[in-house]
C-alpha cells in the first residue's frame, strides 16, 4: 500500500506519543526522523527529471541501493533497511503489521557533529580541511573507473546536466535582473562544454571518471572520532554519481567557499591535488565550481516552488538563490596567474612559506619531495634511504623531479591558478627551465629567495630528521652539500628577486602582494 499523507511526520509523532524523544528533518526528497540512537531516512513519493521514488517498490530499491553505496563510506553509519509498518498503534519503524513504505535505519550522530554546524559556530579547523583532502583522495583512489567508452563523463552527459539544470532554472526564474543573470552563466557554460570537450573526453579516457559521493558538501561530512565521515551519497540516479573526482572536489570547495571560509577552500584543494597529483584536473574544475553552485541554486528554486512557505521563508530561499548565482558569476571570472618559484638550501622554510601562499593567494604548490616520490611510486612520508646524489636523488631522477614539476605548474597555471614550485632550485639550469616556461605560458615569473643564517638550517633539519615527519629526507649531511654545490643568483634572477628571511614572521598577504599574486584565482568578470 503506498502512503501519500507526509508519513515522516506521521512517524515522528507516533514515537513521541509512545515517549521517545523524536524529531523531524524535511528535505525537498526525503524526511529524516531522529528516535532516540536512531535515524530513519524515508523517500518522499516524488518524482523529477533526475529521480523516480514515485512508488514503494522504487523506494524499497532505493533504499536498498543507499545502504550499499553509503557503506563504502560510513559502514558504521547504516544499519540496514526496514520496512515502516502500521497497525492500530500506528506507524512503526521495522515492526509487525501492514507494510506502508521503508526506511533506511542509520546510528544517529549529534546534528553538531555536522561540518555544515562546525562551520556555522566557526569552529571549522584548518585540520579539518586537511582531513577531508586525505580522505576524499583516499575514496577517489579506490572507487571503481568507469570504462574508456562508456557514457559516464562524455561531453554530451557532462554538457546535458548543466544544460537541463538552467534550463529549469529559467523556466522558474522570474524578475528581469535575474533573468539576465541566468543567460550570462548560462553562456559562460556553453562555451565552456564547447571549449572543454577534448579535455573531457580525454578525462575519461585516463580514468578520472568514477563513482564518487556524488553529493559530497559540508551538510554530508560528520566529524566523528576526531575524523570526517562521509555519508548521504547519491544512489537514485548513476550518471549523478559516475562522475569526474573534480565535480566532487569542487563541490566542497564551493562549499566552504560559500560559507566564506577562502583560505580552508584553498587548503583543501591544495592538499587533495598534493594527495593525488591531478594537477591536470583544473582545467576543468572551474566549470565544475560554476556547475555545483547552480545545483545549490536549483535546490532553493525546487524547495520554495514546493509551496506552504512564509512569505519570510519564500524570500530567505530566493536570498540563498541569488547568493548561489553570485558565487557562480566569481567562479567565471580568471584572475592573473603569476609562476612562482621558491629558491633555498633544506631547512629554509620553503614549504611553510609555499603553505601561506596557498591560503593568502589561492596559489597551488608543488613540491619536489612530493612529486619526486611519486615518480618513484612512493608514498610521500615513505623514506627511500638514499644516499646523498644517489637512489631518487641522482642526477637523473633530479632532471626527471625538475622536468615533472614543471609540467604539474604549467597545468596550474594553464587553469588560472597561481603556482607555487617548491623545491631548492639551487642549480642555474633549472631556475632557467622555469624562466622560459613562464615566458611560454606568458605569465611572470616571480623568484622568491629563502634565506636564514647556516646554525639555524642545521638545527631545523636535525629537529626535522629526528621527527621523522614530512616528505624530505634532507638531514644535516645533504644540507652542508647543498650548501657547496648551489650556483648563486645572478643576472636576471637578482632582478626577479624577492627576499624572505624566514628567521622573522611571516606577513602572506604582503609575500602575495610583492610576488603579485594578491588577486587569487577568481577575479569578479566585467
Amino acid at each position: 500500500m503506498d502512503l501519500s499523507a507526509d508519513i515522516g511526520t506521521a512517524l515522528r509523532d507516533v514515537l513521541a506519543r509512545e515517549g521517545v524523544e523524536a524529531s523531524l528533518i524535511e528535505t525537498h526528497i526525503s524526511w529524516v526522523v531522529l528516535a532516540g540512537e536512531w535515524a530513519y531516512k524515508i523517500k518522499k513519493p516524488v518524482r523529477y527529471d533526475f529521480l523516480d521514488f514515485s512508488t514503494p517498490a522504487k523506494r524499497r530499491h532505493f533504499c536498498e541501493e543507499e545502504v550499499r553505496l553509503n557503506r563504502r563510506f560510513a559502514p558504521g553509519l547504516y544499519v540496514g533497511v526496514v520496512p515502516v509498518t502500521r497497525s492500530a498503534a500506528g506507524l512503526t519503524p521495522g515492526g509487525r503489521g501492514e507494510v506502508v513504505d521503508y526506511a533506511v535505519k542509520m546510528r544517529r550522530f549529534p546534528q553538531e557533529a555536522l561540518l555544515s554546524e562546525i562551520a556555522a559556530a566557526g569552529d571549522f579547523a584548518d585540520g579539518m580541511a586537511d582531513a577531508i583532502a586525505a580522505a576524499l583522495a583516499a575514496a577517489h583512489r579506490e572507487a571503481r573507473r568507469a570504462p574508456a567508452g562508456s557514457r559516464f563523463g562524455s561531453p554530451a552527459e557532462i554538457a546535458s546536466w548543466a544544460d537541463e539544470n538552467l534550463g529549469e532554472l529559467a523556466a522558474h526564474v522570474t524578475g528581469e535582473k535575474r533573468r539576465e543573470a541566468l543567460r550570462r552563466i548560462d553562456a559562460w557554460t556553453r562555451a565552456a562544454e564547447d571549449r572543454l570537450a577534448v579535455g573531457f573526453a580525454a578525462r575519461r579516457e585516463e580514468g578520472f571518471i568514477r563513482e564518487c559521493h556524488g553529493d559530497l558538501h559540508l551538510r554530508n561530512i560528520a566529524w566523528l572520532d576526531d575524523g570526517p565521515v562521509f555519508f548521504d551519497c547519491i544512489e537514485f540516479n548513476e550518471s549523478l554519481r559516475w562522475i569526474d573526482v573534480m565535480s566532487e572536489v569542487a563541490f566542497v570547495v564551493m562549499d566552504l567557499e560559500d560559507r566564506g571560509l577562502v583560505a580552508p577552500a584553498r587548503r583543501f584543494l591544495d592538499r587533495y591535488l598534493a594527495a593525488g597529483g591531478d594537477y591536470g584536473g583544473l582545467a576543468v574544475l572551474r566549470y565544475y565550481l560554476v556547475y555545483r553552485a547552480m545545483v545549490r541554486a536549483k535546490v532553493a528554486v525546487l524547495r520554495e516552488e514546493e509551496g506552504g512557505l512564509s512569505r519570510e521563508e519564500d524570500a530567505a530561499l530566493w536570498r540563498e538563490y541569488d547568493t548561489y548565482l553570485a558565487l557562480a558569476r566569481r567562479f567565471t571570472g580568471a584572475g592573473s596567474p603569476r609562476l612562482v618559484v621558491l629558491h633555498g638550501l633544506a631547512g629554509a622554510g620553503k614549504s611553510t612559506l609555499a603553505a601561506a601562499l596557498v591560503e593568502a593567494a589561492g596559489a597551488v604548490r608543488v613540491r619536489s619531495d612530493v612529486e619526486r616520490k611519486r615518480l618513484f611510486g612512493l608514498g610521500a612520508g615513505k623514506p627511500s634511504g638514499s644516499p646523498v646524489e644517489g637512489g631518487i636523488y641522482s642526477a637523473a631522477a633530479n632532471e626527471a623531479t625538475y622536468g615533472r614539476m614543471a609540467a604539474c605548474a604549467a597545468a596550474i597555471v594553464r587553469a588560472g591558478w597561481t603556482a607555487v614550485a617548491d623545491a631548492t632550485f639551487l642549480r642555474r639550469a633549472d631556475r632557467e627551465r622555469f624562466r622560459d616556461l613562464a615566458g611560454d605560458l606568458g605569465v611572470e615569473m616571480v623568484l622568491v629567495d629563502v634565506t636564514a643564517p647556516m646554525e639555524v638550517l642545521e638545527d631545523r633539519v636535525a629537529a626535522r630528521e629526528a621527527a621523522g615527519t614530512g616528505p624530505s629526507e634532507a638531514g644535516v649531511e645533504v644540507l652542508r652539500h647543498q650548501e657547496e654545490m648551489r650556483e648563486p643568483l645572478a643576472g636576471w634572477e637578482l632582478e626577479r628577486r624577492v627576499g624572505v628571511d624566514s628567521t622573522r614572521p611571516l606577513d602572506a598577504d604582503a609575500l602575495a602582494r610583492r610576488a603579485g599574486c594578491a588577486g587569487g584565482p577568481f577575479a569578479l568578470p566585467g
